[in-house]
């Protein structure tokens, strides 16, 4: 088998409805590691990409949160809407999406403005 040439990690962290830092899967079904699966595969990348399921990426203010290795992009606020983009534009052309991608100021930063519970308004913020 070939080496990965992306790694998709899909957070899936459950917690209880209205916690203060958020959910990335409320429902727990995993539908969103799901759907990067079955695109994918679509596009003809099953045996070399892989999106794999993922306890608290501790990013919750900005959830649903993806992180795609080897290029290290994180991005927050993902819906299955966003995913077939992310495969063409992200994976396949190398392309960052703004509008989703965390700014790095805000990874692992406990005064990232997010943290106090502000909603992403601004692309990149």
């Amino acid at each position: 088998m070939s080496v990965f040439t992306h790694h998709v990690f899909v957070c899936g962290n459950v917690r209880e409805p209205g916690h203060k830092r958020g959910c990335c899967d409320p429902e727990g079904g995993q539908a969103l590691k799901d759907a990067f699966k079955v695109e994918l595969k679509k596009v003809g990348l099953g045996p070399l990409a892989r999106a794999n399921h993922a306890g608290c990426l501790d990013q919750c203010e900005h959830g649903p949160v993806v992180v795609i290795y080897p290029l290290g992009v994180w991005y927050g606020g993902v819906t299955l809407q966003d995913v077939p983009r992310i495969v063409s534009r992200t994976i396949l052309g190398g392309e960052i999406l703004v509008d989703l991608q965390i700014p790095d100021g805000c990874l692992n930063n406990p005064r990232c403005p997010h943290r106090a519970g502000e909603p992403r308004s601004t692309p990149g913020a």
